[in-house]
Formats: C-alpha cells, sequence, structure tokens
C-alpha cells in the first residue's frame, strides 16, 4: 500500500483535472470553487483508476470526492448499474443520493437509485426494472435485491464504501463480503474511513489492489473549537446540560449520549424545561428519523440529541455546540464528536460534563489531544432573567415527494406565487420518496400553510401539517 500525505504543491482548482466542460461549469454553478484536502489528494488517483483508502470525516468534501470521480467514469448510454456506493445508515445514503443528483445535473442522461431499508420493496423493484448507472444504499437491502435477482452487479466499474469503520462497527461485514463476491474483480474499489484500524486494513486486504492511502486531515484546530469540561454530580446530569443552553444559548446543539434510554431521557427533560428537543436514536421507525433530522436541519428544532451511531453519517452545518451529556471511553470517538462544530472558520462550542468517575476518561482524552482542556464548576455560569426558548422556523411537512415528481421549486413556487410570502420566509426544502419537509419562519409559518393548502402542486392537492 502506497501512503500519500498532504503536500503544499497540489493543484486545488477543478480545472487542472481532466473533467468535461459541463461537469466543470455545473461544479461551478454549485458554488464548488477549489477542491478541499481529501479531494485534492484522492481525485487524480479516483480518476486515474487507482484504488484508494482516504481516512476523512464527514463535511470533508468526501461524497464530491468518489462522486466526481465516478460519474466522470460512467458510460452513459449503458442503462446497467456501474457504480455502487455503501453506506452505514439510510440518512447518509440518502445525504449522498441528493449529492451525487445535484453532481450529475451537467447531463439529464444519469439515473441514481437509493435502495435502503425500512421502506417497501415494490418501488424499488419497479426503478430497477427501469435500469440505472448508480446505486447508493444499505449493506443489507443491496443484498436483499441480490438475493431476489432484482440487483445486477456484473457491469460494475466502481465500488465505494463510505465510512467502512462504522459498518464493520455496526455488524456489516459479513453483508459486505457477500456483496463484493458479486462483484466483477476488475473493479476500481474505494475506501473512505474516519478512523483506520486494524480492521479496516484487514477489509483492505481482501477488496483492494494495490490501494494508496489518502490522510490529509489532523485532529481539529482547538483554535476553531472552545472545550470546556464541566464537573458535575452523576444526578444533576439533565439540570446541568440545561444550565449550559441557558447560559450559552447556541442556536443549534448536538448533545450526545451512550446510550438509547439516556437520548430518550435527556431530551424528554430537556423539553418538559421549556427547551426545543428530540432524540434520534435505533428505536424510531425511518419516518420519524427522517422527521426528527429535518426539524433539526431546518433549525425548527434547536437541540438534537444522539447516539453516536444515531449521528454518525448527518451533515449537519452551522452546529453551534456539541455537549458530551457523558465522555466517551474512545478519545478518538470525542475528537469525532466535537469535530462537527467549529467548521467553515466559525467559533465552536466542545462542552463535556465530567463527573469524579469520569477523571480516567478526561485524562485520555488530554493525553490524545496533547493538551489539558480547561475545568469549570456549573456555578460560574451566569443564568440569564429571560431566554427565547422558541426555534426560529416551522417545518411543514407535505405528503407528497419525489416519487410524485415534486421537486424544490414547485414548492418554492407555491408558497411565494401571487400574494404569497417572500422568498426570504423559506428555508431549507428536504425532498423524501413520499414526503417533503420545508422549513418556514416562524412568523410567516399559518401563511405558508394556508398558501400549500390553497395551491395545487403538480396537479393536485396534497395533505400538509406543521411541527412547531
Amino acid at each position: 500500500m502506497t501512503d500519500r500525505r498532504e503536500h503544499p504543491l497540489i493543484p486545488t482548482a477543478f480545472a487542472a483535472l481532466s473533467l468535461s466542460q459541463s461537469m466543470l461549469q455545473n461544479l461551478a454553478s454549485l458554488g464548488y470553487s477549489e477542491m478541499t484536502p481529501i479531494q485534492a489528494h484522492s481525485l487524480p488517483l479516483v480518476l486515474a483508476g487507482t484504488d484508494v483508502i482516504a481516512q476523512a470525516k464527514t463535511g470533508s468534501g468526501k461524497t464530491a470526492a468518489f462522486g466526481i470521480g465516478l460519474l466522470s467514469r460512467l458510460a452513459v448510454s449503458s442503462f446497467k448499474v456501474q457504480g455502487l456506493v455503501l453506506c452505514p445508515t439510510r440518512e447518509l445514503a440518502d445525504q449522498v443520493g441528493k449529492e451525487l443528483r445535484r453532481l450529475a445535473r451537467f447531463t439529464d442522461n444519469i439515473k441514481i437509485l437509493t435502495l435502503c431499508g425500512g421502506v417497501p420493496f415494490g418501488p424499488q423493484f419497479g426503478s430497477l426494472e427501469h435500469g440505472a448507472h448508480i446505486v447508493v444504499g444499505t449493506p443489507g437491502r443491496i443484498l436483499d435485491h441480490l438475493r431476489r435477482g432484482s440487483l445486477n452487479l456484473q457491469s460494475l466499474r466502481m465500488l465505494v464504501l463510505d465510512e467502512a469503520d462504522r459498518m464493520l462497527d455496526m455488524g456489516f461485514q459479513e453483508d459486505l463480503a457477500a456483496i463484493v463476491e458479486t462483484t466483477p474483480d476488475n473493479r476500481q474499489t474505494l475506501l473512505f474511513s474516519a478512523t483506520y484500524p486494524e480492521s479496516i486494513a484487514a477489509m483492505s486486504a481482501t477488496v483492494q489492489r494495490e490501494p494508496v492511502m489518502v490522510k490529509v486531515e489532523a485532529i481539529h484546530d482547538g483554535g476553531q473549537i472552545r472545550q470546556t469540561f464541566f464537573l458535575v454530580e452523576n444526578r444533576e446530569r439533565i439540570a446541568a446540560v440545561a444550565r449550559i443552553l441557558g447560559h450559552y444559548h447556541p442556536e443549534s446543539t448536538l448533545v450526545f449520549c451512550n446510550t438509547k434510554k439516556e437520548c430518550q431521557e435527556v431530551a424528554d427533560g430537556l423539553t418538559e424545561r421549556g427547551f426545543s428537543a428530540l432524540a434520534i436514536h435505533g428505536d424510531l421507525e425511518q419516518r420519524e428519523r427522517d422527521q426528527v433530522l429535518a426539524r433539526f436541519a431546518n433549525k425548527s428544532v434547536s437541540i438534537l440529541v444522539a447516539t453516536d451511531v444515531a449521528a454518525r453519517g448527518l451533515d449537519i452545518k452551522d452546529l453551534t455546540a456539541v455537549i458530551n451529556y457523558e465522555l466517551t471511553r474512545d478519545p478518538e470517538v470525542h475528537i469525532h464528536r466535537i469535530g462537527r462544530t467549529g467548521r467553515a472558520g466559525e467559533q465552536g462550542l466542545a462542552l463535556s460534563l465530567v463527573t469524579a468517575a469520569d477523571n480516567r476518561r478526561a485524562a485520555a482524552i488530554e493525553d490524545y489531544l496533547g493538551a489539558t482542556v480547561p475545568r469549570a464548576e456549573l456555578e460560574t455560569l451566569s443564568m440569564p432573567s429571560s431566554t427565547t426558548l422558541e426555534a426560529p422556523t416551522v417545518t411543514l411537512c407535505i405528503d407528497g415527494g419525489r416519487k410524485n415528481k415534486v421537486r424544490p421549486g414547485d414548492i418554492l413556487g407555491a408558497l411565494t406565487g401571487e400574494a404569497g410570502i417572500p422568498a426570504s420566509e423559506v428555508g431549507k426544502i428536504d425532498v423524501f420518496d413520499f414526503h417533503t419537509y420545508v422549513a418556514i419562519r416562524r412568523g410567516s409559518a399559518d401563511l405558508a400553510l394556508a398558501r400549500i393548502r390553497a395551491n395545487k402542486i403538480k396537479g393536485r392537492f396534497f395533505k400538509i401539517r406543521a411541527f412547531n
């Protein structure tokens, strides 16, 4: 295995790559001004057909790193599956599928399917019968389709294992091996992983040929993330989180718990105290998970309480703070937790609760960081006399989505047409297969509801409800 490290002389302009003019124009229209480090180091290798191991976290630009290469190597005239991207969770698969569709706008002929569990097989069978160039999915559902004969990978050119370490952690090793068995030996294999444990090295040895290792990201810049360990008693953890939120008043906060039970208890405890909080964990049905994530991304919920497994693969932008309800046993996991804040040059907050029993874990984190984390007592936090706990937006859920040919522009038009609300009052629009979630500024929510109920979208009226 070749090991390729960061080098300042590697070109960062997309124009330096062997990409079509239409691809370059589309990248420019999407705001891709220059390559991120992981893209600059891996894309030339991907375009050359080399197997790559890339150590990269969510938010590093890794989807474009493999997506641009994948789209550039398609035989568009052949409606056979030429690219397969495997992801650990449906949320990540949905995000990857959406990003690939954006990157594929330079041509109208590329078909991308997302195949995940939690939804019926029927519509997926129908979509596969019409052919596809790229399939994105979770290992379990992909393997089900292979065994049923509805998915054929004999024409596969590129296999991407996204967040491979998490797939192994979640027990997908046998499924992955069975899927790889059905693919051609001459395929290109890209392996993306946030960490590089021995299990990843072992996997690479069985699925890749002479891979090049790309690792360009160091531990997160401490200057961008302000860390504090708050010394607390175990019984006062939820009250401590509430006090921290009341003092810092972050616009969006991700609270990490170590168990599903804690997640729900913390979310319920914060809600009882007047905060806008939801939990995400493995006991939620898929539609509930979609709603929770859409509402948090839309900023109609200010606090998301999650386990590491549930949060993995979530690309949450503009995250003000991360709170560790309990310290993790693995210092590397702590780094990935807090690395979700302090992005894009913004200052981030990483605030952790530490009891006397957590001292060993705290010391291990400091050893890993190579720095001491400041300690503080909760009593040092001032409590504002009045705090606005209401989230700034409301999420509308429309019972129509991609399968109904609904597009974001259709929703925007219905909301902002004659006598409608200003476009500036409309936030993120997330279109799923059968539902669409729209963020609306709270003051315009009632008018937005009325507009959707009064206007047809794609020639029909859709049911709609609001989540406050």
